[in-house]
């Protein structure tokens, strides 16, 4: 067995380059027929249908998948279940993505002509444009590649990676002519990180009530100091009619320890930082923490239409929620 370890990493560095290459040169290649593919997904009225065989088919349950989950219904059919009775998932009003380098396979050839006979609109990522398949399907789009990654040219890599990238700028391509937004996103995406990511608001994740750190005007250092000790190192000041005029942090505190010893003969009018960064409870907590994120904070007051403090939300608590 081989062991010499910066051989494997110079393997593995041409591996990806190769692999990237086919992507650029199949980039280059893209023409109108991907706007017609589009086309033909935008306006059919069913479902897609996606399928390929060997490592293909795999794709091809990815690019099914991804489909799905932005807003267009699709599910993959093994050209073989197909033949044996599945066909009877197929309806006039579907499309057909199917998936092969050759374009000469003879479970896909005998699948399509069933297909046509249906009425269901063929597309067709083909690694081989001149082939059987390419002249039963109603749009074809070139996903071939000048050589597979592996060092003999023989195992699907390259190949299978750019039909791959291409089943993802149609589910992309998609997803934007549908104005599909993270919102609707989301409804696909309950479970899982991804899903408190999508879902989890500010509103769900912030303290309320007598968790809000809120000081009147005019009120003195030595009080300030106290609501800021109970509350996570910060207050809010508010107006008589309890709107947000500013906000005091910890940060402040330790400038104005620099500067004086007598910080309680001090009014918190006078130390508060004035228009501090705000957010709505109805923002996402993923946008929240991001805002943190730019502005070097740990938390942000939550206020309403009219700059009342409602809430607050902490760095700690979107990261204990599994946001981040």
């Amino acid at each position: 067995m081989k062991n010499n370890h910066k051989s494997m990493i110079n393997l593995g560095r041409k591996v990806i380059k190769t692999e990237a290459q086919a992507l650029n040169d199949m980039a280059e290649r893209l023409n109108g027929n991907f706007d017609q593919a589009v086309d033909v997904l935008l306006k059919i009225k069913r479902k897609v249908i996606v399928t390929g065989v060997g490592k293909s088919g795999l794709i091809g349950q990815k690019i099914a998948a991804t489909l799905t989950s932005t807003g267009t219904p699709a599910f993959f059919l093994h050209p073989t279940d197909a033949l044996h009775g599945d066909l009877g998932l197929v309806r006039k009003g579907d499309a057909a993505i199917i998936i092969s380098k050759s374009g000469e396979t003879d479970e896909l050839y005998e699948l399509l002509s069933v297909l046509k006979r249906v009425g269901v609109k063929i597309i067709a990522l083909l690694g081989k444009l001149d082939s059987p398949l390419a002249g039963l399907s109603d749009v074809v789009l070139d996903v071939s590649v000048k050589e597979e990654a592996c060092p003999h040219d023989l195992v699907p890599t390259s190949s299978t990676t750019a039909a791959l990238a291409m089943g993802d700028a149609l589910a992309v391509a998609l997803l934007d002519q549908r104005n599909f937004s993270p919102e609707d996103f989301a409804c696909f995406h309950p479970g899982g990180g991804l899903g408190k990511k999508l879902l989890l608001k500010v509103s769900d994740l912030m303290l309320t009530g007598k968790d809000v750190p809120i000081v009147a005007s005019g009120s003195g250092m030595k009080e300030a100091l106290i609501e800021m000790t109970a509350k996570r190192g910060v207050t809010s000041v508010v107006d008589e009619k309890g709107r947000l005029l500013g906000i005091i942090t910890d940060g402040d505190l330790k400038r104005l320890l620099a500067k004086t010893n007598d910080i309680f003969s001090l009014k918190v009018d006078e130390v508060i930082g004035r228009n501090p960064k705000t957010v709505d409870q109805e923002r996402l907590a993923v946008k929240a923490a991001k805002m943190m994120e730019d502005h070097r904070v740990t938390s942000l007051l939550v206020v309403d239409k009219e700059k009342k403090p409602v809430g607050i939300i902490h760095l700690h608590d979107i990261m204990q929620a599994g946001v981040l």
